[in-house]
């Protein structure tokens, strides 16, 4: 079942067992796969979905660092949950290991051996990872592999 189908299925049993943090969520990644529909104009595929998902995950994280830098301690808490949400209809994220060993392996592929040459390995590496890792985690890996 992919997910298109069974989000809203989730979004019911959200509704019928009375969670309101996690009828709230479905309610928003609905909203925002069907924006994203209208926009693109296609229909998304379960990628398209999770790309969504993860955009939306990264708004709440920067979210919990502007809120905790104004000391708001209850929309923190607020968007966390709904971050724990969001992640739980992602596919898993790759460790930092994954990451190093997938960004030696393009590394060599592309005979990158200083840091001018991180376009060609974020240019390849990149559609690898998409999904599966943060863009910000990859190129962190990446400039530290490069500077080696």
């Amino acid at each position: 079942m992919s997910l298109k189908e069974s989000l809203p299925a989730e979004l019911k049993d959200a509704l019928r067992a009375g969670n309101k943090d996690k009828l709230a969520v479905l309610r928003l990644i609905l909203s925002a796969v069907n924006y994203a529909e209208i926009e693109q104009q296609k229909i998304l595929d379960d990628p398209g979905i999770h790309a969504v998902i993860a955009k939306m995950a990264k708004q709440r994280r920067e979210s919990i660092e502007a809120f905790k830098a104004g000391n708001r301690q209850d929309l923190v808490d607020k968007e966390q949950t709904e971050l724990e949400i969001l992640e739980s209809y992602l596919p898993r994220q790759l460790s930092r290991d994954e990451i190093t060993a997938e960004a030696k392996k393009v590394i060599a592929e592309v005979g990158a051996n200083k840091p001018q040459d991180m376009g060609k390995v974020m240019g390849k590496l990149t559609p690898l990872l998409r999904g599966k890792a943060d863009g910000k985690e990859v190129a962190v890996v990446v400039t530290e592999l490069l500077r080696q």
